[in-house]
């Protein structure tokens, strides 16, 4: 089941919105808990199991580290905790990968398992780890209700893509939290703008990165090529940053706060700003978890850079148990450190479109490492892009481009924090009831059209389920 479903929609949401509703304050987060594990046995009904073990895993541990707070038997629960959680991690996402590279290394014929991967297990893992650790340093108070506990971890509106929402972020929202119409409205405001913008914007552009995709990079002219990584990248960031909009959209509704996760990336003037502003939420996880705890930068350069390496390692690993995520890790990691040595400090004095296309053009090389998981396939269109293809322009490749260009220009718009600079002048300008009946038509037009797209159409993939 996927937010941007019609089941969702019509079915789910609104049977766990009256239940939730209508149940006393005592039973909230028990009817979430189990509307949670509903939702993520509609997809992964056997893996449901595996996030009810992490979850009593988690809680037990914590109530030891509660426990024997400042002794050995803490530590204990710390560690059992952390290489549980990583060690189902990597059973379930990265034991075929490492089968594939011994057999290649060695030619030999391990048969792999060919496991299903549980849906959002990156996310989820991290999100119990977090509460362990943070409880161990003292950051959280342990959760006394298994039920509350169990809410924070199979909560289904972040559950499967996001934002990572650490324990200490929302642990007195699930013991108290207010409920209002106004945040209710605000709610639904924030989900239907990411329900439009997955429906309307992400899945219509991604047809063009499907169909450029499918080519032969032989066959792609330069033109061709860039046009397609173009279609990559709004889709991604699109349908990403949606989901985040709608899970912080649907916690509202719900009473919680969710983190931000995203901030205009695109308009970022260099690699650092970029990452900044992209997945802000497992940024942070890596800084406070990974960065912070191996020294950060108070051990000196060579260790910072280092740590730098090793968290962009990690990242890369994280998002798929592939080489080329690997290389996209290592791509970034290289990067960050050498605007740290040489180039941060041009770059602010450089004028501001020189530091935005080198932004641009550094994250659309990147994508295509991340595109495509055949890195054979990511250097030929590597090449393609920079002439080695069908040469510079093809009428295949103009044709596209003037198909689309119009969805083009209007990805591009709502990739930048115009419309939202132009809604907070009407705000200073407007009368509230003319401000509350301009809303209303927008969520209403938006639900409509992003409806009536999914009843026609049938693309509607994202990609980071698969994380």
């Amino acid at each position: 089941m996927v937010f941007s479903g019609l089941t969702f929609l019509f079915l789910f949401l609104p049977a766990v919105l009256l239940v939730y509703y209508l149940a006393p304050r005592n039973l909230k987060n028990a009817v979430l808990f189990l509307f949670s594990l509903l939702f993520y046995a509609w997809g992964e009904p056997v893996y449901v199991v595996l996030m009810l073990f992490s979850t009593v895993l988690d809680y037990t541990c914590g109530r030891l580290v509660e426990k024997y707070r400042d002794t050995k038997k803490a530590k204990l629960g710390l560690i059992i905790s952390v290489c549980v959680n990583l060690m189902l991690l990597g059973f379930f996402k990265y034991t075929d990968f490492l089968i594939r590279t011994v057999n290649g290394i060695f030619g030999s014929a391990i048969p792999l398992l060919n496991l299903p991967l549980p849906i959002g297990i990156s996310f989820y893992t991290f999100q119990t780890m977090s509460y362990t650790i943070d409880v161990y340093r003292g950051k959280a108070k342990m959760q006394r209700n298994i039920i509350s506990f169990g809410a924070y971890v199979a909560l289904f509106p972040q559950l499967i893509a996001g934002p990572i929402v650490r324990y200490q972020d929302i642990a007195d929202q699930l013991d108290e939290r207010t409920h209002s119409f106004d945040g209710f409205g605000e709610g639904v405001s924030r989900f239907v703008t990411g329900l439009g913008k997955k429906v309307l914007l992400a899945n219509n552009i991604g047809l063009l990165w499907s169909t450029i995709s499918e080519t032969d990079a032989a066959e792609l002219s330069v033109l061709g090529a860039w046009l397609g990584i173009i279609a990559f990248a709004f889709p991604i960031y699109f349908a990403f940053s949606a989901y985040s909009d709608m899970a912080i959209g649907l916690g509202r509704m719900f009473g919680f706060s969710f983190p931000e996760n995203f901030n205009y990336p695109y308009i970022s003037r260099s690699v650092t700003e970029f990452w900044r502003r992209w997945h802000i939420s497992l940024g942070t996880w890596f800084r406070d978890y990974v960065y912070i705890p191996l020294g950060g930068n108070r051990k000196g350069f060579a260790v910072q850079i280092r740590n730098i390496a090793i968290v962009w390692l990690l990242t890369g690993f994280w998002h798929g148990a592939s080489w080329n995520y690997v290389l996209w890790g290592v791509f970034y990691g290289v990067l960050l450190v050498i605007e740290k040595l040489l180039l941060l400090k041009k770059l602010e004095k450089a004028p501001a479109i020189l530091a935005h296309v080198y932004t641009m053009l550094t994250v659309l090389l990147g994508w295509v490492l991340f595109a495509f998981e055949d890195i054979g396939k990511g250097l030929a269109f590597c090449k393609a892009m920079f002439g080695g293809g069908a040469g510079l322009v093809s009428s295949n490749a103009v044709y596209q481009l003037l198909s689309y260009l119009p969805l083009l220009l209007i990805c591009a718009l709502a990739s930048v924090p115009l419309a939202k600079k132009l809604s907070e002048k009407m705000l200073n300008a407007c009368s509230v009831g003319v401000l509350t009946s301009a809303e209303t038509v927008r969520i209403l037009c938006i639900m409509l059209l992003s409806v009536a797209f999914l009843i026609s159409g049938s693309y509607n993939p994202f990609l980071y389920f698969r994380f």
